[in-house]
């Protein structure tokens, strides 16, 4: 069996996307259920160091659809500072990117395999194909954002188990 660029990104983007629309969800539910203010939940982190629920949330939607969008243009950086900073739009900002990823083709993504890409910073800068980006940064740091906002949510008593995390799996039929 051969496996395309598009087998690897667009289903495992959208499984572990829309998991994570559910997590969202459910924060969202635990919250009104427990009289808590779901904007409480933005800012909080695992650790000190380490970036708040909001940017992992806006990441998951950044090494998804945002990597697609760099293989296109053949660069791909850290993303943009306008992005949502209540618990609603970033429910809405994958939303958003589900539906972005739903209209992607096989095609699309197909034709991009072997080209020129790069991750740049300012002047730092990382050189790769289309297919060593995506499997060598693209989804592990979209993996890690995605565990990462399941962490923080199930560390403030949001009800969540592995399976709300590993959505729904493409079975043999």
């Amino acid at each position: 069996m051969s496996i395309s660029l598009y087998d690897i990104t667009i289903p495992s983007y959208l499984q572990t996307l829309t998991a994570i629309r559910g997590v969202l969800k459910k924060g969202a539910g635990f919250c009104q259920e427990k009289g808590i203010d779901p904007q409480s939940l933005v800012e909080t982190r695992l650790a000190e160091d380490m970036f708040p629920l909001r940017f992992q949330v806006v990441s998951v939607a950044h090494h998804s659809i945002g990597a697609i969008e760099g293989l296109k243009k053949g660069t791909f950086g850290p993303p943009g500072v306008e992005q949502p900073q209540d618990y609603k739009g970033l429910q809405d900002l994958l939303d958003r990117a589900e539906d972005a990823l739903r209209a992607v083709t096989p095609a699309e993504v197909n034709e991009l395999q072997g080209r020129d890409m790069a991750f740049q910073m300012r002047d730092f800068r990382i050189p790769f194909l289309a297919e060593t980006f995506i499997l060598s940064f693209s989804l592990p740091n979209f993996y890690f954002h995605a565990a990462t906002t399941y962490d923080i949510l199930r560390m403030k008593g949001v009800p969540l188990g592995k399976r709300d995390y590993l959505g729904q799996m493409r079975m043999k039929a």
